[in-house]
């Protein structure tokens, strides 16, 4: 490897610049080596990548695309180094200068062309919808943030469908948001295109203005992480677990289908949980099933296993051997559970194909907790209930 020493002033100044003020507060002490979760499965080193940064050595290509942004390493850290700023500033630095990964350049591209990151239509970003659900309007009580994964992956158009259902029978106004916004940009920013998150970003903020939006709700933690620490504005952002749960709290929704001993497992998302604090909520959904039977894997709540798929992993090529998510399917599979419940599109995208990889559809099922609460509320998707107003 070379490790050619270049200006340091010079590299580090510009990671920096680009948001990555950090880089001065790490000491090296390794705390995040062996704090993260891709240590023992692959080359990917946070230490030795912040150490590159800082002292300007050549190979920080190497590691610099490692990182799912889990945060594991951020709260371990006993100076409270931001390490997801850095990573995103050497991202930022260094992707400009064309060291873009292959299999990252076609996310790029697409949210660059169509403000996606799935190649989809813009045009169809709301045709999973069928005409039955609202646009939102103002004076709304929610707009109901249906993120690009919800809106163009199949698996995770269930879980839109389900969402909009639960809304429904909770009595709310809400409304999903027009074709023409674009996606909120979280994961293009954490692999480092700044100036193409800053243009997505003020597109959905004018549509939040000129909509005269103040309550958000999304299914994706990563939506909610990105609009609360992002944005920059003060709007009212809520993952709708959080909603679910305190409904089920006031009676509003009354849980009834008896799942006859069905066990269950949860797996923390890392933006609901470590980037949002929001842990409780979804457990507490699971536990008012009837007939569920709730187990805790090993590493749950603060130190719930990554899924891989932050920072722009949902989109990266990863060799067998060095997917987080099969690993977290055979940590499910351990407790027993036949159901892994989470509460994230992204993690269900790399859970589903996890499953796929390993030949193991036949023993455990992916759902979202949002889908297990519909199903517990004795409601098919594909027959929409309570009032809906055309597309």
């Amino acid at each position: 490897m070379s490790q050619t020493v270049t200006p340091y002033l010079e590299m580090s100044q510009a990671i920096m610049e680009a948001g990555g003020e950090a880089l001065k507060k790490c000491y090296q002490c390794g705390t995040c080596s062996g704090t993260c979760p891709w240590t023992p499965i692959t080359h990917f080193n946070i230490r030795k990548l912040v150490r590159y940064g800082q002292l300007g050595l050549d190979g920080i290509e190497e590691f610099m695309w490692g990182c799912s942004t889990c945060r594991f390493c951020v709260e371990r850290c006993p100076r409270g180094v931001e390490l997801i700023d850095i990573v995103t500033a050497i991202r930022n630095v260094y992707s400009g200068g064309g060291m873009l990964p292959q299999s990252l350049r076609a996310f790029v591209g697409s949210l660059s062309a169509r403000g996606n990151p799935w190649s989809g239509d813009p045009a169809a970003r709301n045709d999973w919808a069928k005409g039955k659900y609202p646009v939102y309007t103002p004076g709304m009580d929610y707009l109901f943030w249906t993120c690009c994964t919800v809106c163009y992956d199949p698996r995770n158009t269930r879980l839109a469908k389900a969402a909009s259902e639960i809304l429904n029978l909770a009595g709310v106004s809400w409304g999903m948001p027009s074709a023409d916004v674009n996606c909120c940009g979280e994961s293009l920013r954490k692999v480092g295109d700044a100036e193409l998150f800053e243009r997505l970003k003020n597109k959905n903020l004018d549509y939040f203005k000129s909509n005269e939006v103040s309550r958000i709700l999304t299914v994706s933690p990563h939506c909610l992480a990105t609009f609360n620490n992002d944005y920059g504005a003060d709007y009212d952002v809520t993952h709708l677990s959080e909603l679910m749960s305190q409904w089920i709290k006031d009676g509003k929704l009354v849980p009834k289908k008896d799942f006859g001993g069905l066990t269950v497992t949860y797996h923390d998302p890392c933006y609901l949980g470590r980037h949002s604090k929001v842990y409780d909520a979804p457990r507490d959904i699971l536990r008012a099933l009837p007939g569920v039977t709730f187990v805790e894997m090993e590493r749950n709540s603060e130190e719930s296993m990554c899924c891989g798929g932050g920072g722009g992993g949902l989109w990266t090529e990863k060799a067998k051997g060095e997917r987080l998510s099969d690993l977290r399917i055979e940590e499910a599979m351990g407790t027993g559970a036949t159901v892994l419940a989470t509460a994230c599109p992204y993690c269900i995208t790399m859970f589903e194909d996890s499953v796929r990889t390993l030949n193991v559809d036949g023993q455990i099922q992916i759902r979202d907790v949002t889908e297990l609460l519909l199903e517990s509320l004795e409601i098919n998707i594909d027959e929409p209930v309570g009032d809906a107003c055309a597309i």
